[in-house]
């Protein structure tokens, strides 16, 4: 079987928008101007709390906007969120980008990193990413791990200030010492590839474990790499197997193909042809080309599935359509061994497969 290099790619996404409440406590003279009017207000805006937990959205936001009027920043983060996702009224990103602007203007560290996403995004303003930089860089400044995470995203891309690995690193590893599995994941990144820190195995099982350990499933493939590789740690085809599949039990395509290697060949598990088909499958079903190529093999070979060399014509031309060379060779032995007719079939299925896909 063929066995496809492992490439280790650098984390590209963004955080998802916030939806954790701050405490309406946080700025009482904003929003009332003496203590007796905050007490009303917090139990307004605590009835609010209550409808959206209900599922009663629509309440929740007619709770809320007054307060947010009045100049609550929780409540204004509020309504953003609900705008933003449409939740009790109409979805309106320019709504939510100026109720997050208002609570962002007085500090509210999650509106300036919603603020953030949406110009990083173009999302109810114009695309920008110097103006994404300054709102996560507030909010960062103020502790907001998933601000530090994008900014030092933006860092190591270059996007919207100059390309700066060291500063890259420096907003990575405050936000994965506050937990951010994400963030824990990059870092690693960093470390194995000496960028911005010189290179370290051991610095890069330290932070693909802290992600694993979260259930990030990318450090978690990377993590079972380095135990079938003996990185950083001792050669244990065990371990591998176990962060393999948690990964892949995610959907993790890669530590899928990786599985139907393992059982295929028994490293680290009992031999079994029919687990290792039904990993190859998970994975070619997700367009891994050596995963299809892989299963293509089994269907004409008749291990782990019953022979069926049309199966097998078929995932060898979806594997070959990708440029996967030792697919060709595959469809050159079936077309010996098969009718035109099985041929044009198995074509037929292939296609249906791709448009299905699409």
């Amino acid at each position: 079987m063929t066995k496809t290099p492992v490439c280790i790619c650098l984390t590209v996404s963004l955080a998802l928008l916030v939806v954790a409440y701050n405490d309406a406590k946080g700025n009482p003279s904003e929003a009332t101007g003496h203590a007796d009017n905050y007490a009303h207000a917090e139990a307004d805006f605590q009835a609010g709390v209550n409808a959206y937990n209900r599922g009663d959205y629509k309440t929740a936001l007619n709770i809320w906007r007054p307060l947010a009027e009045q100049g609550l920043a929780a409540a204004q983060f509020n309504l953003g969120l609900m705008y933003a996702s449409g939740w009790g009224g109409p979805h309106d990103d320019a709504e939510a980008v100026r109720w997050w602007r208002l609570a962002a203007d007085q500090g509210d560290a999650a509106a300036q990193f919603n603020l953030g996403l949406m110009y990083a995004a173009g999302r109810g303003v114009p695309q920008d990413h110097a103006e994404a930089i300054k709102w996560y860089r507030r909010a960062a400044d103020k502790g907001q791990a998933g601000a530090q995470f994008n900014l030092g995203w933006m860092y190591q891309m270059g996007q919207g200030v100059p390309q700066d690995d060291a500063q890259a690193i420096k907003w990575y590893q405050l936000a994965a010492e506050q937990g951010d599995a994400k963030a824990q994941y990059s870092l690693g990144m960093m470390y194995a590839a000496g960028l911005g820190v010189p290179q370290d195995d051991t610095q890069v099982v330290k932070w693909y474990g802290l992600a694993a350990e979260q259930g990030y499933g990318k450090a978690q493939y990377n993590l079972g790499f380095l135990y079938e590789h003996g990185k950083g740690v001792p050669k244990d085809h065990a371990e591998a197997v176990k962060w393999y599949r948690l990964a892949a039990e995610q959907g993790e395509v890669g530590a899928q193909y990786k599985l139907g290697l393992f059982y295929e060949e028994g490293k680290g598990v009992p031999q079994d042809d029919t687990e290792a088909a039904r990993w190859y499958r998970l994975a070619a079903e997700q367009e891994h080309a050596a995963a299809q190529y892989n299963l293509g093999v089994m269907y004409q070979q008749g291990r782990g599935v019953q022979k069926d060399s049309i199966q097998a014509y078929m995932w060898g031309a979806l594997s070959s359509e990708q440029g996967f060379e030792p697919a060709q060779e595959l469809l050159e032995t079936l077309e010996k061994e098969m009718i035109p007719a099985q041929i044009t079939e198995a074509q037929q299925l292939a296609e249906e497969w791709q448009a299905k896909e699409k």
